[in-house]
């Protein structure tokens, strides 16, 4: 598995400080981009937590979530969490080591009190001793938070004098970009008041005995009851998927502060597993965790981003988008189509080819993207996506023939692959991947390279980049 090493430079440790006037919580940055450029340590936030042990306990659940891997837990790799300042509200967002759980929490604009909040993203160093504390943490007493270096430390540090080294896998990247895509898909399916939402929550089981989530077991879905939720043992009409229910622990952090739960899913397909989002409301914040489909299986190989990885228009469509994009905390699409000059079809398009360079991230509370800037090279998510590799590698090498009623063939090794459209534009395939997954973990490299074949024909002439053979031909 390819990886690399990530490094995060500190100024000093993160710290919980505590005096009769009460908590100053100073979170540490290391190196992100604001509308300035890079900044070694951007100072984002001065100011006070209208709820600080609610907005407390959240932030130790984006923690949990960065240090945990829910599937196979043979490690403990970590990285800190990310914040984005979007200028009225601070974002703590974190993915699980087994690529299976994406935490997030947005302490809104109604739960900060202080100066004018920035604009940027860089990690927060959320190290063990800082855990201890907020742990520790009782009672309400006002608590100050600072997200950046004060001004007497930009002033006279020299360097940076904590510096943490972390792998940082492609299939972390790639699962952190298909995480925000499949959550573009869900619609809110069930909510709850905070009693309900704090018992259904509390039944719930936890991890198996030694650490792992089981596996092989027959997928958990809940039917909205009332005010309630109901388990089932199928997807009857309005169900959602729990899967791997132990995974939503980091939740327990914040439920004495509950004021609702919210279920976030897609529409079920027959049987099958499907991912789903889980958010607490509190004081002015929200804490959602988003579950892959099943525990031992990661986002990265979901493959909601290849149809627009495969597009050189949404290439093209997002460097244009991207130039209009100002740290926004919800992204109107019909406004980046009057100013791009784009349709909001192409304008979507393009920010999920965004999101997989990590310059977007989606909030289903809101149905909406929001801007950031992933502090690392999130772009080999799309360099080193297996499949996306593979399909462009058929292409050049003129394994694709299509025909006129629709079909193609595609030659792979030994072997010969019929790929058919049906009514609604999707590609099915008589490969063993389509077999498997029906469409539901995305388009199998034969589809995919179908479909750039098809786009390479009909393109303009003066756009064509690939070898006839590779558009019309057979092999």
């Amino acid at each position: 598995m390819s990886r690399s090493m990530q490094a995060l430079a500190y100024a000093r440790p993160s710290s919980l400080a505590s005096d009769p006037q009460g908590h100053l919580l100073g979170l540490e940055t290391a190196g992100g981009l604001t509308p300035a450029g890079p900044e070694e340590h951007p100072r984002f936030f001065a100011g006070f937590l209208r709820s600080p042990q609610a907005a407390a306990r959240g932030l130790l659940a984006v923690a949990d979530v960065a240090a945990a891997r829910y599937h196979q837990r043979t490690l403990r790799a970590s990285l800190d969490p990310v914040v984005t300042a979007n200028g009225d509200r601070l974002r703590f967002e974190s993915f699980s080591g087994c690529c299976g759980v994406y935490a997030r929490l947005d302490v809104l604009p109604e739960g900060l009190d202080g100066a004018d909040t920035g604009h940027g993203t860089t990690n927060v160093d959320v190290n063990n001793p800082l855990r201890e504390a907020l742990s520790r943490l009782a009672g309400d007493d006002p608590m100050h938070l600072r997200v950046g270096p004060d001004e007497l430390a930009v002033t006279t540090l020299e360097g940076p004098v904590v510096e943490k080294k972390v792998p940082l896998p492609d299939r972390w990247l790639r699962g952190f970009a298909e995480s925000q895509v499949v959550s573009a898909g869900f619609d809110l399916r069930a909510e709850l008041p905070a009693a309900e939402a704090v018992r259904f929550l509390r039944t719930l089981p936890r991890a198996a005995a030694g650490g792992s989530s089981a596996t092989g077991r027959a997928p958990l879905w809940v039917v909205p009851a009332g005010a309630s939720l109901r388990p089932t043992t199928r997807p009857v009409p309005g169900a959602v998927c729990l899967p791997g229910p132990e995974r939503l622990a980091a939740l327990q952090r914040v439920l004495r502060h509950a004021t609702g739960l919210r279920v976030y899913g897609p529409v079920a397909h027959g049987g099958a597993a499907t991912a789903s989002a889980w958010e607490v409301a509190g004081p002015g914040m929200r804490l959602t965790l988003t579950l892959s489909p099943e525990p031992h299986r990661g986002f990265s190989g979901e493959g909601g981003v290849l149809e627009a990885l495969a597009t050189d228009d949404a290439a093209a469509d997002a460097e244009l988008v991207s130039a209009l994009l100002a740290w926004e905390p919800r992204i109107d699409t019909a406004d980046l189509a009057e100013q791009s000059g784009l349709t909001v079809q192409r304008v979507r398009a393009a920010l999920v080819r965004l999101g997989t360079a990590g310059r977007v991230g989606y909030d289903a509370a809101e149905a909406a993207y929001f801007h950031r800037e992933l502090p690392y090279d999130a772009a080999r998510a799309e360099r080193h996506n297996p499949r996306l590799g593979a399909a462009r590698a058929l292409l050049a090498d003129g394994a694709v023939a299509l025909r006129a009623d629709a079909t193609a063939t595609v030659a792979s090794g030994e072997r010969r692959y019929q790929v058919r459209e049906s009514a609604g534009g999707v590609l099915s395939c008589t490969c063993q991947w389509w077999a498997d997954h029906r469409g539901r973990r995305g388009p199998c490299k034969h589809a995919l390279a179908v479909r750039m074949a098809r786009r390479a024909r009909t393109a303009p002439p003066a756009d064509r980049t690939t070898d006839t053979r590779t558009t019309g031909g057979t092999r």
